[in-house]
């Protein structure tokens, strides 16, 4: 390895121990694939609330590997799942290891981040869509590469961590490594705002130098991602016969020519594009509107997507939008505007030499891997943990996210699951394991 390593808790450099353990190497490919099958298996399609059956399978899995399970109900037939790797404490409290850490009893520890919930499979598809059919060195399915390859090979690098902490005998975990899986995240993420509203109901355990959302990356490293928003638009009018429309006010006439002033804003964001996230962007995505031909339009409703920079507040944005409107004439005489904010999801950026990044990139260095490092112009759960609970955030895991990710026929390949797990594997020896002292740097709580 040429990269000089950010020291871990017990001082080493190093994934191989006093007794020559390589944690890495205790991820097992079959055990991977396996999961990953189970997982595309239990489908969750969404819009559609369905992520049950997910969830079960990963608590199930996750108990098997001795890891501490909390689900967390967020709405009927859908919860939050938080699954830990726990070190014992030394206070004399009197907590048990088998209890819920305080931020003043255990170090920091390390966050992964994934959701259970699938966009749904649609139609075309050349294989069953939930079959988790194994071909050609890849799984087959929804959600094979967003997400339930990344989630199977974290709970995989878990149970890694955890053998080679009962093989190494040299002291306990420094901190918790703990998995959060989140419902909705692929709608209106209604799990991640449940879980960073409450983090001690929810199990998470106090600090965490940092956290990988183990979306689909192409085992690349992205530092930054756009945030994204949903408004919807509310245009009245005054309706009357198409054999008079004067003596009417046509809503969707005021419509286009608000749509008008969102492409103009669409130019001139274009003009101005971050470096590491491109621009922020505007796209209509829905409209309707009227109530018949021989009718003039008493109203017209459209939704809209705002894809967000980090700094971006859709607030902002949308008030602003309302002031063009008005400062454009289109409103009055009859014609109303209403614009709502109805989904949010900000985005993040972690600064490429952050503490937390370089050890993210000192532990692929040290299974062979290169991680490149970039931004991401999709958005994902990430942003607010950043944002909420401070947590250094980054993106790593298996998969294409344009090439795979939301795709007829989407897969992904067994070698990324094994990458990926041997990658999260030996970022948490590395933070975490077996150690008796603190690190230097700032760790996020999640102690809310």
């Amino acid at each position: 390895m040429t990269e000089a390593s950010p020291v871990r808790p017990g001082g080493g450099t190093t994934d191989l121990d006093a007794a020559g353990l390589d944690v890495a190497a205790l991820v097992r490919e079959e055990d991977v694939v396996a999961l990953a099958r189970d997982l595309v298996r239990a489908a969750g399609e969404n819009p559609g609330g369905t992520e049950e059956a997910t969830v079960n399978v990963l608590e199930q899995a996750c108990r098997e590997r001795g890891l501490e399970v909390r689900t967390t109900p967020v709405a009927e037939g859908r919860s939050n799942l938080v699954a830990t790797l726990r070190p014992p404490l030394s206070d004399t409290s009197g907590t048990s290891g088998t209890s819920l850490p305080s931020a003043k009893t255990a170090a920091p520890g390390l966050l992964f981040l994934g959701h259970s919930d699938v966009v749904p499979a649609g139609p075309g598809w050349r294989r069953e869509p939930f079959g988790g059919e194994l071909a050609d060195g890849r799984i087959h399915g929804r959600g094979a590469t967003d997400m339930k390859g990344g989630l199977a090979a974290v709970v995989a690098a878990m149970s890694a961590v955890r053998e080679a902490g009962a093989a190494a005998r040299a002291g306990t975990l420094a901190g918790p490594v703990t998995l959060a899986c989140t419902v909705d995240e692929e709608d209106l993420g209604l799990g991640i705002r449940h879980l960073v509203a409450d983090t001690t109901g929810a199990g998470l355990a106090g600090a965490y130098l940092g956290c990988v959302v183990a979306e689909p990356t192409d085992l690349g490293l992205v530092v930054g991602c756009r945030g994204d928003s949903y408004l919807e638009i509310e245009v009245t009018g005054v309706p009357a016969h198409s054999g008079r429309p004067a003596d009417g006010r046509n809503a969707i006439d005021a419509a286009s020519r608000l749509l008008a002033l969102v492409r103009d804003d669409h130019d001139r964001l274009a003009a101005h594009a971050d470096p590491l996230l491109g621009p922020a962007t505007w796209n209509v995505g829905r409209i309707a509107g009227g109530r018949g031909t021989s009718t003039v339009a008493a109203d017209a409703h459209l939704w809209i997507d705002r894809r967000l920079l980090p700094e971006e507040d859709p607030h902002a944005i949308a008030e602003d939008l309302r002031r063009r409107i008005d400062a454009a004439g289109i409103t009055g005489d009859g014609i109303g505007v209403e614009v709502t904010v109805t989904m949010e999801m900000p985005g993040f950026r972690t600064p490429e030499d952050h503490e937390f990044v370089r050890a993210v990139r000192a532990a692929a260095s040290a299974v062979g891997m290169d991680a490149p490092v970039g931004g991401w112009t999709a958005a994902c759960d990430g942003g607010f943990v950043a944002r909420d609970l401070g947590i250094p955030t980054v993106v790593a895991g298996p998969g294409g996210l344009n090439d795979q990710a939301h795709q007829v026929d989407e897969s992904v390949g067994v070698a990324e699951l094994v990458a990926a797990a041997r990658w999260y594997a030996a970022l948490a020896w590395r933070l975490v394991g077996p150690a008796t002292s603190t690190p230097a740097g700032t760790a996020g709580t999640a102690a809310t």
